[in-house]
């Protein structure tokens, strides 16, 4: 359980940092999403399939816009990984 509480924490720690972008001192970056997925060759397709990621959502994430805790773990789990592959934060 302490495991658990550790990873629910990371990810709410991220889920308010992406949520904070619309005030224009963070800058989301979804860079590592598409790296991350080059490198495990997983595509968009599989993302919208197998991850049940939906088209608008890849939209959003192809324009650097906030995306919710629930699909920051789907991504998460579809590809394997922790939030660190996915995205970064510029000031």
């Amino acid at each position: 359980m302490g495991n658990s509480h550790v990873k629910i924490n990371k990810l709410l720690n991220i889920y308010l940092l992406v949520h904070n972008t619309c005030r224009g001192d963070e800058m989301v970056d979804y860079s590592p999403l598409w790296k991350t997925m080059k490198e495990k060759n997983i595509t968009q397709y599989f993302l919208m399939k197998q991850g049940n990621i939906d088209n608008k959502t890849i939209y959003n994430l192809k324009r650097n816009k906030g995306i919710t805790m629930a699909t920051l773990e789907k991504l998460c789990e579809a590809l394997e990984c922790t939030p660190n592959d996915i995205v970064t934060f510029h000031k």
